[in-house]
């Protein structure tokens, strides 16, 4: 059952899926109105997950859902095959997991986790650059710390150590 983000516990679970490219125009409305209906429909054990779902910035589709009645392994699965279906109908690959984007002043940039150190060196990145921590857990840390300076997530480990 589809409920506003804001009505949702702030321990809700919360999984973002990051596209490997920006939707276009016609094709953002239509993903939404499927995300909608998807989480109008979700159900856990023939029960209704109270869940919110959204595509952000054209590139990040983010399902949350209350645990409180027990979200299970089948009811994640179900959410699995809807975004890899949907994925498949829009020719977009929602499990990219190999890059890191970031905003460059008022742009989304992506880049190879490979190559983030190189970016780093060449000052393309640094420890003030807004990332995107797709490794937030629930709605409280999705809300406080989903885009976030690089040096205050795990992608700490990428920037030189400070000498003292």
């Amino acid at each position: 059952m589809r409920i506003d983000l804001i009505a949702l516990s702030d321990q809700s679970k919360v999984w973002i899926y990051q596209a490997n490219r920006f939707t276009k125009p016609g094709e953002t409305e239509e993903i939404q109105d499927k995300i909608i209906n998807f989480t109008h429909h979700w159900l856990s054990h023939g029960e209704p997950v109270y869940s919110y779902g959204h595509l952000f910035h054209n590139r990040f589709l983010v399902l949350v859902a209350d645990e409180s009645n027990h979200v299970s392994g089948c009811s994640i699965d179900s959410s699995v095959h809807f975004i890899q279906n949907l994925g498949a109908q829009h020719g977009i690959d929602f499990f990219d997991r190999l890059n890191l984007l970031y905003f460059k002043n008022e742009d989304i940039e992506s880049i190879p986790f490979a190559s983030v150190k190189n970016a780093i060196h060449d000052g393309l990145i640094t420890d003030e650059t807004l990332v995107f921590n797709n490794l937030v857990k629930t709605k409280e840390e999705f809300l406080k710390s989903w885009v976030t300076p690089l040096h205050a997530c795990w992608m700490q480990r990428y920037l030189p150590k400070q000498t003292s």
